[in-house]
């Protein structure tokens, strides 16, 4: 009787475990085999997708440092980072590896840090085992369970701080069987930053614990830094390419509304797990988070990529670029591009409600002039037209204007302070909105300079000291 019944919890326990291997593969187990160093890239790049079809031990080596690096134009900031820049950098590894992670904190850091990985199923996700004093390093290991894309991030007291300072990037655990592939895949993290100064103003700029705690940023930034991906920092690609985006959202506060103008996403893995959703038009990335979005460019062009929360994107640096090359399709699209509308040099149209950088003084006319015209292009050019010539009925011409240069203390309060209402420019009736144009003294006497001096017209220079008089109703 008892070998029967041991025979019997014996055929059990191996039923048991058989059923649990076919409902719950993932529960199967594979054997390590050797070892590797992990190739960790700063964004946009992402390391090669991994080719192997075992799991092994990798090794990971990141180091904490605080670096004085730029923000946006004329605006420096101090930010704490993991491998030097901002997001830090990206990991890769397979469902199944063995992870052996080395911190290191460098000796010039004035702060302790540690790393919590949301790939990790462990306490604090490796912060519990990571904290780390300048100048030293720790070491954990941690099993990739789980395929997805994740956040890691600092989780030193204060963690709002940290985070806020820069402390995130991204950790891709590719499931068992890898990913399909695609021609491009690039690394795109959003995140926003707290400073004592307004968007623009110029300087190393600290960081502001009370608008953290109000979560109102003043600049919502992928990957570090207004125009970090723009221009000639653009993805690049060619038509008929599929590109893969790895995105994250390091917050600390704000939930993302990821978006490509002019581009629908073929797939999204929805917060970066396993659910796949198709034809998006937009997707939200939480704080936190992250989304895996995949799409084909059919036809070539710039393709801006923002945070459809559009005030972050045109005012707050949440802007960045796709340049696709090739063959037009007209039968898909035809026309052509002004990407001024978007994003001239010098940081597109967000200087409509938020001031841009300050740092740039004209030292001549010439200079005046030069500087005048960018700030025109990013500003005025969308709504008066590249040669000022205005659109008819609905914005006044520029070009030979009574209206500006008749007056020309009156167009620098239209510019301040904006201008509504019926309006003859030319002996033809307007009668529209123009909004305030938030730029500094310097910046109106700039541009004023420029369209006075340009489209045929021919004026005088406009001083930042005229302005001062206009803008304190002198």
């Amino acid at each position: 009787m008892t070998h029967f019944f041991g025979s019997f919890k014996y055929s059990l326990a191996t039923l048991t475990t058989v059923l649990i291997l076919f409902v719950f593969p993932g529960c199967q187990s594979e054997t390590l085999k050797g070892e590797e160093q992990a190739i960790l890239t700063h964004a946009p790049a992402v390391p090669s997708p991994i080719t192997r079809n075992y799991p092994t031990k990798v090794i990971i080596e990141l180091e904490t440092t605080e670096v004085v690096r730029r923000l946006a134009d004329g605006v420096d900031y101090t930010f704490w980072t993991f491998g030097g820049e901002v997001p830090g950098k990206f990991i890769r590894v397979r469902e199944g590896d063995q992870v052996e992670f080395h911190l290191n904190n460098h000796p010039d850091s004035k702060m302790p840090h540690n790393i919590d990985l949301h790939a990790v199923t462990g306490p604090g996700g490796g912060a519990a085992s990571s904290f780390t004093a300048p100048g030293k390093g720790t070491v954990f290991s941690f099993a990739a369970l789980n395929p997805g894309l994740y956040v890691y991030h600092c989780a030193t007291a204060p963690v709002g701080m940290h985070i806020a300072n820069g402390m995130y990037g991204l950790i891709l655990v590719e499931p068992k069987e890898g990913l399909p592939p695609v021609d491009q895949e690039y690394y795109v993290m959003q995140s926003e930053f707290y400073t004592h100064g307004a968007y623009g103003e110029a300087g190393l700029q600290p960081f502001d614990m009370g608008k953290a705690i109000l979560e109102t940023p003043d600049y919502v930034v992928f990957n570090g830094s207004v125009g970090s991906t723009t221009g000639d920092k653009a993805l690049t690609a060619k038509v008929g390419d599929k590109i893969r985006l790895f995105i994250g959202n390091g917050g600390p506060n704000l939930v993302s509304s990821f978006h490509v103008i002019g581009e629908i996403f073929d797939l999204v893995n929805t917060e970066g797990g396993s659910v796949q959703n198709k034809n998006v038009q937009t997707t939200l990335v939480p704080a936190g988070g992250s989304s895996i979005v995949e799409f084909t460019v059919d036809v070539p062009g710039t393709f801006i990529i923002v945070d459809h929360s559009i005030f972050r994107a045109f005012n707050k640096g949440a802007l960045a670029m796709l340049t696709v090359t090739g063959d037009a399709v007209p039968e898909i699209y035809s026309g052509l591009q002004a990407e001024s509308v978007y994003l001239p040099e010098g940081g597109g149209i967000q200087g409509l409600s938020g001031s841009t950088p300050n740092a740039f003084v004209a030292k001549t006319m010439d200079e005046r002039i030069a500087e005048g015209g960018r700030i025109f292009a990013a500003n005025c050019a969308a709504c008066h037209q590249a040669a000022g010539q205005g659109i008819p009925g609905v914005f006044p011409p520029l070009a030979g204007s009574d209206f500006l240069m008749s007056d020309p203390a009156r167009a620098a309060g239209a510019v301040i302070n904006g201008l509504s209402g019926p309006i003859e420019v030319n002996g033809v009736a307007y009668n529209g909105v123009m909004p305030g144009v938030k730029l500094s003294d310097e910046q109106v006497a700039n541009v004023l300079t420029y369209v006075m001096n340009s489209f045929g017209n021919k004026g005088t220079e406009m001083t930042p000291s005229q302005v001062a008089n206009v803008r304190a109703g002198h």
